[in-house]
């Protein structure tokens, strides 16, 4: 059963919206990223990273963009720049409570009310945390009419 913020998801195109990903999703040990402005660039090192992952089946699916931040400010920022119509975003809770606060207060600016849909971590703690894989595809690709190949990039 689908939430409303998710049926709202469904009829906004992939290339109006943006995945936003914690950076403590990468496996640390890893990692050959390296940190930019827009946060941390991927360079697809390690094909069983939830970062990686995540960030593939986005690009594939033609996201308008996808920001891998250290935290929510740069999150909300990359937010701001980008006005996506639609948000997906996978964070611990702390992070989603300020996010989620920020892009209202982006709104408070004059623009419009932007779905969020929401992907909590399963496992937190700021280094090599965890999301519901399956989960987490499952949300980026709602109304997306490319096949998700579940585990295949």
């Amino acid at each position: 059963m689908l939430t409303s913020v998710e049926e709202q998801l469904i009829v906004i195109e992939p290339a109006q919206r943006v995945l936003l990903l914690p950076h403590c999703l990468r496996r640390a040990d890893t990692c050959q990223g390296t940190y930019t402005k827009q946060g941390l660039e991927c360079h697809e090192c390690n094909p069983d990273c939830p970062a990686n992952q995540l960030r593939q089946t986005a690009i594939r699916l033609g996201y308008k963009g996808i920001c891998i931040a250290p935290g929510g400010r740069l999150a909300i920022k990359y937010v701001e720049e980008n006005r996506p119509l639609a948000i997906v975003a996978v964070a611990c809770q702390k992070e989603l409570q300020e996010g989620i606060h920020g892009v209202s207060e982006l709104v408070g600016n004059g623009q419009q009310m932007i779905p969020i849909v929401v992907v909590p971590l399963s496992k937190d703690g700021c280094v090599d945390t965890e999301v519901d894989i399956k989960m987490a595809l499952e949300k980026i690709s709602l109304g997306c009419t490319l096949p998700l190949k579940t585990g295949v990039i």
